[in-house]
């Protein structure tokens, strides 16, 4: 494994493996403090279902010059600058007195802390832990974490906010950072910073502008659909400037923010296709079912969590086996595995929830969703950082994350666009129609995972 003994190994994945909790956890527990955040601070569904998606857009957007800033200041010290400023921004969440400041501490403050920190997760795992089977035990690890923390998100959000109030649910993402810098005393950084190394800066202003202005315009859907188109085609003008600025730079002999080598190998780019679209349902079926549960069916944030214990306990059965799974199936059957589980458990969601009182109907199709996505977390992450070397880490890394990242943005934007249109009068119809565009993105996800190669060449594997 690079040297290091495996008690020191197992102390730095700690830290690592919390820090990807605590940041998915933040993406998904605000989703069962709708009706409380909306009461205390005066403000609509629409404009909690805002702070969510600015959040994890904010995250998809910096993602990529974040991994690029790893190479000229350090993967420790990215790490912990990312951790500083996301506490002060849970803290601040904590303390806010209106829709404004909380958006400013939890979808700006944290949203930029979690750009800064995540990078490091990957690239420090991917340097530390060496072959097939000791990064898949890693990524597993991570990947669980960050599973768990998405799915429990909801159940931890809820117990906080019935128990105590949605502000306890900041100042408890704040205590955990402080634990997650205390444990990082053990990380060491494998590879020395380089101060000197240029940063593209106006490409980083690009790629963060176009990535925006597309969530944006999704987000705009139910309001102005001329807006939403202009804004959408704004934003794919402005990402394609940032690709040809990125092709003149390299013909010029400059280093752009992002390298077009990392496109070059197509199974990375299906890999990073099969995250988006795991990362947009994982996120859409959380935001949806949370509304539903609140805004129609009446349920408070305690009962609303219980319901997702179920998505919590499907995820964790299959990620924690991820070691023993890649030593006896190839990753592109893992990830096809996945998909097909995962759509079985979004078809269980519409064909048993619409019609039925119970709450318990919810439980077979958000188990098999949380069975399915922790069966292909783990090897979708693996296949793409391993499609590269050491080199190119923080550009892969960073591009993974905003994939990931810009998914679960998509998913609150689109899902959530589409049932916050109809939840008061249209509720059934909008549930269904939201439910739907889920499948559908599934099955995107589930033909890229059967274009993947039935097993890693050599050069992949490294």
């Amino acid at each position: 494994m690079t040297g290091q003994p495996a008690s020191a190994l197992r102390r730095v994945l700690l830290p690592l493996a919390l820090a990807q909790f605590i940041c998915s956890f933040a993406g998904s527990n605000m989703n069962v403090m709708i009706n409380d955040i909306s009461r205390d601070l005066d403000t609509t569904v629409h404009g909690v279902q805002i702070a969510i998606t600015i959040f994890l857009l904010v995250m998809a957007a910096l993602m990529i010059p974040a991994g690029k800033l790893t190479d000229r200041y350090g993967r420790r010290r990215c790490f912990i600058a990312g951790l500083i400023l996301y506490g002060v921004g849970a803290l601040l969440s904590a303390a806010s007195p209106g829709l404004g400041v909380l958006i400013l501490g939890n979808s700006i403050l944290e949203g930029v802390g979690t750009a800064l920190l995540i990078p490091p997760v990957y690239i420090l795992t991917t340097l530390l832990f060496t072959g097939v089977t000791a990064r898949a035990r890693a990524f597993g690890v991570i990947s669980a974490m960050g599973g768990v923390g998405a799915a429990a998100g909801p159940l931890l959000g809820g117990l906080i906010t019935s128990a105590i109030s949605w502000r306890a649910a900041f100042i408890f993402q704040a205590l955990i950072i402080v634990v997650i810098i205390w444990l990082s005393r053990h990380i060491r950084d494998p590879l020395p910073p380089d101060p000197a190394r240029p940063f593209d800066t106006g490409g980083a202003v690009l790629s963060a502008i176009g990535l925006i202005l597309v969530v944006t315009g999704i987000l705009a859907a139910d309001n102005n659909v001329w807006l939403t188109v202009v804004l959408i085609l704004a934003g794919v003008l402005v990402l394609a400037a940032f690709f040809r600025s990125v092709r003149a730079k390299e013909r010029a002999g400059k280093e752009p923010l992002l390298s077009t080598e990392v496109f070059h190998s197509r199974t990375s780019n299906l890999g990073l296709v099969t995250q988006n679209a795991q990362w947009l349902v994982l996120m859409g079926v959380s935001f949806v079912v949370s509304a539903y549960l609140q805004v129609v069916r009446g349920y408070d944030a305690i009962q609303t969590g219980v319901i997702f214990t179920a998505t919590t306990a499907g995820l964790l059965i299959t990620s924690l086996a991820a070691e023993r799974l890649a030593k006896r199936r190839s990753q592109r059957t893992l990830v096809m595995a996945g998909f097909l589980i995962t759509i079985a458990g979004i078809t269980a969601l519409l064909a048993m929830v619409i019609g039925s009182p119970s709450a318990w109907a919810f439980a077979p199709g958000l188990f098999l969703i949380g069975a399915g996505l922790g069966l292909m977390l783990t090897p979708s992450v693996n296949i793409v950082q391993s499609s590269f070397g050491e080199d190119l880490q923080g550009e892969i890394s960073g591009l993974s994350r905003s994939v990931s990242n810009l998914g679960s943005s998509l998913g609150a934007a689109i899902a959530g666009t589409i049932i916050v249109a109809g939840i008061t009068s249209t509720p059934e119809r909008s549930y269904g129609l939201a439910t739907i565009a889920l499948a559908v993105v599934a099955i995107i996800g589930l033909g890229a995972a059967a274009l993947l190669p039935r097993a890693l060449a050599p050069t992949e594997a490294r």
